[in-house]
This record gives C-alpha cells, structure tokens and sequence, in this order.
C-alpha cells in the first residue's frame, strides 16, 4: 500500500470518527433537549404535578445505572479489540429507543413509558461515547487531536442546527400543512420527528462502519467475569495514580463538572420552556442559535487548546457558564430577552468544556494505556452521573418548600451551578501540562 493510499485512509479515518458527533446529534439536540424533553413534561405531562422534578429523578436513576455497567463495558471492550463493534451496538440500540418514543402519546398515561425511554436513551448513549472516545488518539495526531476533538465537536452542533431547522420547517411552523401530509392530531407531527432522528442516526453512523478500523484485541486477553471486571478497574486506577497522578486528578474533576454539563444539556429547554414560557416554536428558535453559538465556541475551543492548552480552556469555559447561568437568574423578571441573550451566551462555553476534557485525556494518558485511560474517563463521569439530576431536582423541591407551590423550576439552576463549582475547584488543583511516568 502506498503513502499516499495510507495518507488518504487515514483522513477517510478521522472524517467519519468525527462524522459520528454529526450522526448522533438528534439524541442530545432532539431527544435530550430541545423536543422531547418538552413535549414530555409539557402535552405527555398535563395535569402531572412536578413533571420537571420526575425528569430529574429520571436522570438521576439512568445515571446510577450507567455508573454500575460503565466500568464493564469500557474495560471489556478495550481488552477484546470490539471497541468499534460495541460502538455500532450501542449506535443501533440507541436508534431502536429514539424511533420508539415515536408512540410516546400527548397522554398522561404515556408519561412513565416516555421517562423510561428517556432513561435508556441516555444509559446508551453514554455507553457508546466510552468507545467513541477512545478513538481519538486512533485517527489523530499530537499536533491536531485538540483541533480535531473541537472541530469534531462543532461539526455535532452543525448537525443540530440542521436537524432543528427541519424540525421547524417540515413538522412545527407549516401550521396543519406538514411534510408527508401529517397533522397536528395526537401531535403526529411533533412525535414523527423521533422517527426522522432515528433515520439520521442510522444512516450517518455507515461511515465510520466503513473506514474506522477496529483495534487489534490484546495479547493474552481472556474473558472476565463482572466481578474480575470491577477488580481490574480497581487495580486500573490504582497504576495510574501511580503513573501519572495528575491525570488520575483530573479524572475525577471532570467527573465532576462533566455531570454539571450534562445538567445544563438536559434541562436547558425544560427551563426555557417552564420558566420562561418559550412554546414548542420558540424552543427550536432558540436551540438552531444555541447550536450556532455552540459550534463556533467549539471550534474556537479547539485552536485555543493547542495553543493554550487542555486546562486552560476548560476552566475559561467553566467561569464563562457559571457567569451567564448566574444571570439568568438574577435577570429573570426581565422575562425571554433574559434566556435568550444569557441563555444563548452560556452555550458559547460547554462546547470547549467538553471537547478539551477528551483531549486532556489523551495528551496525558501513559502510551499503551489509551483506551484503558478513556473506559476510565467514561466510567468516572458516569459514576456520578446521578448528580446533575438530583441536585437539579433537590433545588426545585428545597424552593418549593421555601417558596410554596409555584413555577420554580429556574431555582434548578442552582443545583447545577454547585456541580460547576465544585468541579472547577478540583480541576484548579491539576497541573496544566502534568508529566507522565514510563511504565
């Protein structure tokens, strides 16, 4: 084979790992924010007390149940080359739970059955991201992964700007004329969009199908039972605070303040929608500029990190949010303005956030131990990753019982800001450009 055939294999590499942030992006953009999460707590839930609340604590069960399988999955995958393969099972169990919310009715009966959709969308998802990760340091090189890991980023908020543009047009704004003929009746319109992500989410994962390689399984791998798993976890994370402490530091701070994230993703257009009383239209309006915001953030994120490095940009990106979150709040009696222009500024951060964590990892993981590494990212978000829902919960219910009955869902901001909080002070203690030991 050729250098210049090697060459071109490679970028076919790269472009369709970073094709999947494009391909699954209807289940954060659609499914996690800005569609279903409204429609459930709003035409599923009428007449349901505290249907914000019981999205929370929805959350926070998917969360503990991800952080019980997560160590299983990461380390089996890396130990058995299917890395890949699981990648595409979780990709294809995900697009089975995003069409079924399809025949999630506008019924309060049908309430339970979406949360429980919502749940094991969300448990799947993040199972597939333990792999997808993984692959970074795969299809990059130490010059470009910080630009690649931002603009991968940003191409998944390309593909959400697109996806709510079509939402709008096709099956929200024609107002009774929406494609295919549908109506408003029983929200058929609103609820085929499920079916229009789960076509997405099939058809854009083909590439990296294709031209993604599978890792080779290592040598001398034998299968595990569940509980040699968690005892080799545990003996994972004991070599790496060894071998390099600070990346074991940081694991857990961004443990920490990933959850955080996750919060302000999940719950950001149930707040928009109950505390600020933007409609199903309005919604996708302001979720088309968030992603708009979001990806130049992400892409910006990503030239800044090979230039000012991993931790720097992320604890900018967590001042940047803790700031504007904080005043949407104090500026809420101003009404929608308040959302739109501070609700918008706080998603010019989470990009960068996000995208230098995974690119922190890899820069700082010991050579050999990649994959290992990045099970062990996955598995120390997830093993908190009950938090951002029960804090945001909590918050709710502490203000409820302070304030009495009423529409205090904005006080859930303050459960996240904590997680935020609390995650800067730990990622603060890390070092910048951390040395990493031989084995």
């Amino acid at each position: 084979m050729t250098s210049n055939v090697i060459a071109k294999n490679k970028k076919l590499a790269t472009f369709s790992w970073a094709l999947w942030d494009w391909a699954e992006q209807p289940y954060p953009t659609l499914m996690q924010t800005f569609i279903f999460p409204v429609y459930l707590t709003g035409a599923v839930a009428s007449g349901i007390k505290n249907a914000d609340q019981q999205l929370g604590w929805a959350t926070a069960i998917a969360g503990l149940l991800l952080a019980l399988i997560a160590p299983v999955l990461g380390r089996r995958s890396d130990e058995n080359g299917r890395r890949k393969l699981w990648l595409l099972i979780n990709t294809g169990i995900l697009v089975v739970v995003t069409a079924a919310s399809f025949f999630v009715e506008p019924k309060p009966e049908y309430f339970l059955f979406g949360l429980v959709l919502y749940g094991i969308g969300s448990v799947i998802q993040e199972s597939a991201f333990i792999n997808y990760y993984a692959m970074l340091k795969g299809v990059t090189t130490e010059k470009n992964i910080g630009r690649i890991s931002g603009y991968a980023w940003g191409l998944g908020y390309v593909g959400g700007i697109i996806l709510l543009l079509i939402s709008l047009i096709g099956f929200v704004l024609p107002d009774g004329h929406y494609w295919f003929g549908l109506t408003d009746a029983n929200a058929i319109n609103i609820r085929t969009i499920f079916l229009f992500a789960a076509v997405w989410i099939l058809v854009f994962t083909i590439p990296l199908l294709i031209w993604v390689p599978e890792i080779a399984k290592k040598a001398g791998a034998r299968k595990e039972s569940i509980l040699e798993s968690y005892a080799g976890l545990w003996n994972q994370l004991k070599t790496l605070r060894r071998q390099a402490p600070e990346t074991f530091k940081f694991l857990i701070s961004s443990a920490v303040y990933r959850d955080g994230l996750a919060g302000v993703f999940t719950f950001g257009a149930v707040l928009g929608t109950l505390s600020f009383g933007f409609n199903t239209q309005s919604i996708i309006f302001y979720g088309i500029g968030a992603n708009i915001i979001a990806a130049i953030g992400a892409a910006i994120g990503g030239r800044l990190d090979d230039i000012l490095g991993s931790r720097t940009v992320i604890l900018g990106s967590l001042i940047g949010l803790m700031v504007s979150a904080s005043c949407v709040f104090f500026f809420r009696d101003y009404g929608q303005i308040t959302y739109w222009v501070f609700g918008l500024l706080l998603t010019l951060f989470v990009g960068p956030a996000q995208a230098s964590s995974r690119t922190f990892v890899a820069r700082f993981t010991p050579d050999g131990r990649e994959g290992e590494v990045f099970g062990l990212y996955q598995t120390t978000g997830r093993a908190i990753s009950f938090l951002s829902g029960t804090m945001w919960a909590t918050s709710i219910a502490i203000a409820t019982m302070v304030l009495g009955e009423g529409n205090n869902t904005i006080y859930g901001i303050w459960g996240l800001m904590l997680i935020l909080i609390a995650g800067s002070i730990l990622l603060a203690r890390v070092h910048p450009t951390p040395a990493v030991l031989e084995n």
